[in-house]
């Protein structure tokens, strides 16, 4: 189990403060507004991490920020594999607001797979729209148990303890042999809450 504690996750293009919520002891990480645009480096990066293959936990929990812009919808994941200037990424997220809204389109993009740089979620939705994301149910300000599974090419994300994955990727767009570091990944209006992070290696 890793300690939650600030100075293990210098914060890129963001900010990291310490918080506990509903008695959990959590990282609070929130976007530098400066970056504007989506899908970008903007997470507290855990020190001392080189992930390749095995399996990611953490619970989070999502609120959106007074500020929020109306497209804003609790954007909050996982970013692994970082390499050591940040410049290139795999990444995976939720976005809770969508997991109870009336619209189908917008629930159908409920989770969301991204590689940093060159293969941000608007690019993938418009090449391969619905493979790289889908529905789950989840709901803002709750903390939400979320699970990574990595082997090579193949990334699968569970949401609360769930047997099956909510989103299957089996072709990262970094490949089979990278490794990097981990990281508390957010978006656009999101005020995330990271806590009980625990990495298993395969």
């Amino acid at each position: 189990m890793n300690s939650m504690d600030k100075s293990r996750f210098p914060a890129v293009y963001s900010f990291v403060e310490q918080a506990v919520v509903d008695g959990k002891k959590a990282l609070r990480v929130t976007k530098d507004p400066q970056v504007k645009a989506f899908d970008e480096p903007t997470f507290a990066r855990l020190v001392g991490s080189e992930f390749k293959d095995g399996v990611i936990e953490v619970q989070v929990l999502s609120r959106l920020l007074p500020d929020a812009p109306d497209f804003a919808r609790g954007f909050i994941g996982l970013a692994f594999r970082i390499d050591a200037s940040n410049t290139h990424f795999e990444c995976l997220y939720i976005r809770p607001v969508n997991g109870r809204v009336q619209d189908q389109v917008q629930r159908n993009h409920a989770t969301q797979y991204f590689s940093y740089p060159d293969f941000k979620f608007d690019r993938l939705r418009q090449e391969a729209n619905g493979k790289y994301e889908s529905y789950a149910d989840m709901r803002l300000d709750e903390w939400i148990p979320l699970k990574i599974e990595v082997q090579g090419e193949t990334a699968k994300l569970f949401l609360y303890r769930q047997e099956q994955p909510v989103l299957v990727v089996q072709d990262l767009k970094r490949g089979a042999d990278v490794k990097g570091a981990i990281g508390l990944w957010v978006d656009v209006g999101t005020e995330g809450y990271f806590t009980d992070l625990k990495i298993t290696d395969a």
